[in-house]
Parts: structure tokens; sequence; C-alpha cells
């Protein structure tokens, strides 16, 4: 976090440069790609840059699990440790580029990474580029990554963060354009802007980026109440706007609340968007010439641009990060790194004893699916290009050698196969079919990629428009499933199940032995998934989204209500729910003490490794409040912490819950600590029944008065 003092002297650098500018200059600097102004010795600079899981689109980096697998692994350490390595690779690539006077997009060190938005709806394309569907879990998690991002020193920023897409933003893809994400107050405060406001107030995030759609009437990205009167007023947010790219323009084109570009480019500015992703701002002059701006307007978003700039040290000679060599990048530490990334973030859904196998007492085993070989579902979107993949069936094959694997793809994805034969519905069905047959086990790999599950009409995206239609697995993936489980006649059969989301399972769950979902597990998925199938580790992920049983179950794709959504407010009961995952071994919680203090309340529990394989366990705590004037969640996370333990080894996990934890969002979306009773529940996942007949345990309750 930046000293005051350096950061009075940069706000003061900057309005004195901004001051030396012609007014046509200034024009030049509020798009994405901000020209050359040689005489002040300003260099051109792009703002676009991505990082979601890793330094995105600029060439070879290290390549993490997808966001979602981040946030599947509940560890915020690890997080900030992971963002860190991102920052760093991001700084020997900017530097490295600069120097040969390359400064185009993909190459600054404003990254529009994090995406905190919630992942309320299984439908929405996008939301594998979340940590979610909980705010509590998004907050830390996007927290940790900012802070990872933009570093610790005093004087400079190693990398700008942005918190994105500001804000009640998750799909339908399709309709982004013009669509208006109406939501109540209490769901405002209460779901949608939380991890916003700790990655402004905490992380102290560089910049915020708006998102497509309108919010309650306004188009986000020119929202006076989002960006003026919260972001800036209540929050206090100190760094820069960005627009979405292109969003500006759907202003005249798509919601109708301008009738020209020149006015969608003043309604932004007015409202508080500093630089546009994007060609309207080009329409600024003609903005301005028609009175629709000032030059003081202009003149507010430049200083703050110019800050930025000057927070990262791009005008200075003595920046600690600019001496990170080019060899940095995709070093071979980071490459631990993200191996232990894709393990900590696999979850077991099931396992009737099938897990771990044992390499030495098979004889052939059966990999089959079409995205065993696949590289395309270890990447996840927003990504950059791994100097080496490692798929799943590579992965084995490295492990158990590849004489004793015998593969199959199966079936396609999702296209339908050129031959259909009536008797085998997938041209590859009779090799799968085979392959189990003269195999011991079977290793189904299915599921989706970023082909599938995506961003509206993004040049990858082949089906749905970026959404899914459902939870059923495309093409011809289910039934396969279901004719290598009966070829198996018995044999064990295990799912890998490689999506960014979550999907209908239910027939997997009653039929084969034993499921892992690997999310899209970055470029050594494949070797990660190995390590754990055959015990070198033990998988110790939870779900950071509930996995539903149908979609029937939820309300309409463009309600933005929360009520029927999520874990905390949901009717039914889950198939595999909100922070549940299993293990190799068993753990036991002890001796839950709770009690009130001054800056809100405490939890310890005692935490025993009870079986004989090492592990890392994730502490839970949830909280339940019944308010007598509105409507609370069923319970909501409040606390969590993983941890490693031995066998026989026990520790203390301690759990501090702020005033803010603790307070309640009314209808009108204050928030206040109310008096009465509130429970705490503490344990391996949620205190719900079906969470119980997974785990076959039950959560550790207390309770304390205010």
């Amino acid at each position: 976090m930046i000293d005051k003092t350096y950061d009075a002297q940069y706000k003061e650098r900057a309005r004195n440069l901004v001051a030396q500018m012609t007014l046509e200059e200034k024009f030049t600097q509020m798009t994405y790609r901000s020209q050359a102004i040689p005489r002040l010795g300003i260099p051109a600079y792009n703002w676009w840059n991505e990082a979601l899981h890793g330094v995105a689109r600029a060439g070879v980096a290290t390549m993490f699990p997808q966001a979602i697998g981040l946030a599947a692994m509940f560890d915020e350490d690890f997080m900030e440790q992971l963002a860190d390595v991102i920052s760093t690779e991001g700084r020997a690539k900017y530097h490295a580029f600069s120097a040969l006077g390359d400064r185009d997009i993909y190459k600054g060190l404003t990254f529009w990474s994090p995406n905190v938005n919630i992942f309320r709806d299984p439908r929405w394309g996008r939301g594998h580029e979340t940590y979610g569907e909980d705010p509590y879990l998004t907050s830390r998690m996007g927290v940790a990554f900012v802070k990872g991002l933009q570093g610790d020193d005093p004087k400079y920023l190693k990398a700008a963060a942005c918190a994105k897409h500001f804000a009640v933003h998750s799909g339908p893809e399709k309709l982004r354009h013009e669509f208006d994400a109406e939501a109540s107050q209490k769901d405002l405060w209460e779901t949608y802007l939380p991890a916003f406001e700790a990655l402004v107030k905490e992380a102290k995030v560089e910049s915020v980026m708006g998102a497509y759609n309108r919010t309650n009437g306004e188009p986000c990205c020119g929202s006076k109440t989002l960006i003026r009167d919260i972001l800036r007023g209540k929050w206090g947010f100190d760094g820069h706007f960005v627009s979405d790219c292109w969003a500006i323009k759907d202003f005249h084109t798509g919601h109708h609340v301008t009738a020209t570009a020149p006015q969608s480019a003043a309604m932004a500015l007015e409202a508080g968007c500093d630089v546009n992703c994007g060609v309207v701002y080009l329409q600024l002059q003609i903005a301005y010439n028609e009175g629709l701006v000032t030059e003081e307007q202009i003149d507010q978003a430049l200083v703050r641009l110019f800050t930025t700039r000057m927070r990262l040290g791009l005008f200075d000679h003595d920046v600690p990060y600019a001496d990170i060599p080019y060899e940095a990048n995709n070093a071979p530490e980071h490459a631990a790194v993200n191996l232990a990334a894709s393990e900590k973030s696999m979850v077991l859904l099931k396992n009737e004893g099938v897990l771990p196998l044992h390499a030495d007492k098979i004889r052939k085993l059966a990999v089959i699916g079409p995205n065993a070989d696949s590289r395309t579902a270890l990447t996840g979107n927003y990504h950059g290009d791994a100097s080496r993949y490692t798929t799943v069936l590579e992965g084995i094959e490295d492990r158990i050698g590849a004489d004793k694997v015998i593969y199959a793809q199966g079936c396609n994805l999702w296209r339908p196969d050129t031959n259909p034969n009536p008797y085998f519905p997938g041209e590859g069905f009779a090799e799968a079919i085979l392959a189990v047959q003269h195999a011991d086990a079977a290793i189904v790999v299915l599921g989706l990629d970023e082909t599938l599950e995506g961003e509206e009409m993004h040049e990858s995206n082949a089906w749905g428009s970026g959404d899914k239609y459902g939870l059923q697995l495309p093409g011809h993936q289910e039934e396969l499933l279901e004719t290598v489980v009966k070829a198996a006649d018995g044999k064990p059969v295990i799912l890998l199940m490689m999506t960014g989301s979550s999907v209908d399972m239910a027939w997997a769950d009653e039929h084969v032995s034993a499921i892992l979902q690997t999310w899209y597990p970055g470029s050594r998925g494949g070797e990660a998934a190995a390590r754990i199938l055959f015990g070198d580790v033990s998988p110790a992920g939870r779900l950071p989204v509930t996995f539903y049983r149908t979609t029937e179950e939820l309300p309409e794709f463009t309600d933005y209500s929360m009520k029927g959504r999520t874990y905390r407010y949901m009717e039914q009961e889950a198939l595999y729910p909100f922070g549940y995952g299993l293990s190799y071994t068993k753990f036991q919680y002890d001796a839950l003490s709770v009690c009130k203090t001054e800056e809100g309340a405490k939890a310890e529990v005692v935490i025993r490794n009870c079986g004989t394989v090492a592990s890392d366990e994730v502490a839970q705590l949830y909280l339940k409040h019944h308010s007598e004037t509105t409507s609370t969640p069923r319970w909501s996370l409040k606390g969590f912490k993983r941890v490693h333990l031995e066998p026989g080894e026990e520790t203390t996990v301690k759990f501090h819950l702020r005033p803010l934890d603790l307070e309640t969002v009314q209808d009108d979306g204050s928030r206040g600590v109310e008096k009465g009773l509130y429970q705490v529940y503490v344990g391996g996942g949620q205190p719900d029944p079906r969470t119980e007949a997974l785990t076959g345990q039950q959560v550790l309750t207390a309770s304390f008065e205010i």
C-alpha cells in the first residue's frame, strides 16, 4: 500500500503534467490506446491487459487454474502468493517489451482482473471467471489477489489490479448490451456489492471497470449511483474507472439512454468514467464543442489516469520492480506454484473407496472421453500460452507408464459425430467399450471448455452465445458415460469432470465409483489430476458454487433477485452443496468456543486428522441470525481457514468475526448489527443435511448473544 506522502506527490505531479497539455493532447489520452506526447516526455501506453489466472494474451507465461478453480482452493495466503507470481511475470514482460519499443495491447501493467461478480446462476457462461456464488468468499479471495498483484512496496505499485464488472452483472450474455439488471437494495448491498467494497476499502484496488448492462435503469459505465454516489462517495475510491470494452457505445445503440456517441461520451465522463475501452471517447472533442463536457471534467479524469501511471513508477528511474529480469517470466519455481494450485483446486465429490488408485496393482487403465487429451479444457478463458501443457491422459501416462494406458476419445465434446451408427450413438463408443473391457478400471474425462462457456460471441465460442442452455452435458457425453459403466460390468469407473461451472451429475452420482471435479486446471492440470488419482496428494478443494440437480428449481435467468438462488437462499436440496469436498482421510472437530468481543466475535475449534493420510482441510464458519425486521439467509459463510495436518496431528483454528460480518442488511439497503441470538456453525462444510449425508459428519454449533 503506497504511503500517503508519496501518493500526494504523485497527484501533484499528475496535475502539473496535465496542466501542460493542450486540449487536443488531452483528448488523445482518454481511450485505452493513450498516445505519446513526446514534448512532455510521455510515452504511449495501452491500458488494456489481462491477468485473470496468469499474464494473458501476451505470449508465454505461467498459466494457473481458471479463477473458479482458484476459489475452490479456499486459501487466501496461497492466492496472494500466486498473484505475486503473476505480477512478477507481468513486470518482467512489461520492461522487456518496453525496451524493444513495444507498448501495444496486453503489454502494460494495468491488469483488468479480478472478476468479482457473483456467480448467481450456473447458466452464466462467464461464471468461471469469478470466485463463485458467495460474497464473503469472493471478497476474501479477491482482496488476496489484489494485494498479491499490486505488491506491498510503500512507494510503487507492482501492477494495477481492476475490480470488474461494476456492478450487478452475471448474464445473460446475449442480452448484456441492452439488459437492465434490476436488483433490490437488499440484494444490492447484501450480495452484489460487498466484494467490490472490500477490494476498494481493504485492498485499495487501483481500478474499477464498469459492466455492459444497466443496473436499475442506469448504464453501469455511466451510472451516477454506482460510480459517483457509491464508489467514489460512500467508499472513497481513489483510483481510476474504466469502461468495459465498447460498453459506452451501448448507451445509444443498445440501452437507448442517449441519442448520439458524443452524448454517450459526455454521460460516461460526467459519471466518472476516466478511460474508455473502445472508441466513443474519440467523440469527446465534439462533445466539448457542443458544450456537453468541460475541460475541468477532462482534467479530472486525466489526473486520475496519470496518478496511476505515477504510482506504477512509469515516469521514474528508481523503481525496484524494474529490476525484475525477463528470465523471471515462466520461471521453474513458478511452475511449482502452478502445480500446487492445480492440486489445491480439485474437489473430490464422491469416493466409494476406489481412490486413491494403486499403480502397482493396475495392469491396464482405460482413459476415455473428449476432454481426456484436451489442452483447451486446461485453459479456461483469458489465458496466456503455457510453454508446456499436460493433459489428463498425459499426466496419467507419465505417472504409471503409457504401456498401461488404453485411450479412447469415445465421442466429440459437443459436435455431432460424422457417421452415427444405430447400434453405437457415437462413432467412438465401440472403441470406448473395448478399452474398458480390456482394463482393470476406467477414468472417464468429460465436461466443457471455453468454446462452450464463456463470453458472448467471443471468437472461440461456438455454442449458446457463451451461456449454457441448461445443466446437461452436450453431445453424446452422458450416453458415453452410461455406455462405459455398463461395459465395465462392476469394474471401477471414475469420472473426471472438467468444467467451469456446475453440470448435471445426478446419474453419475448414483452409478460411478468416484467423481473428481477438476475445473479448468491450468497447464499442469493433467499432472495434478494424476497425483490426486494415485494418492501422491490428498484432494482438499471445496465447491465455491452450488451444484444443483436441475435448472427447473432456479428462477428465470434474467431474474436478479437472490430468492431461490445460491446456498444462502435456495429452497431445494443440492446435489453437491457449496463448501463441500472430500479427502483421503477423516478430520474430527472438537472444543468449539464462541464469544462476543468488543471488535465483533471470535471462535476457536480444534481439528484433528484421524486418518492415515496427510491432507489439507478447509475449516468453515457459517453464521445464522434471525432478524425481526427482514429476511435473512439460511446461513452465510463468514470464515474459512485451510490447514495441513499429518496423520494424528491436531491444531487450533481461530476465527475473528468483524462487526461487518455480523451486520444484517435491511430491505432499504441499510446495514447494522442487530440485537439477538447469533448461531455459529463450524466444520468441514455447511450445516445442511445433504453435506452431512455426503460427509458422514455433523458440524459443531454454538451461539452468542448481542
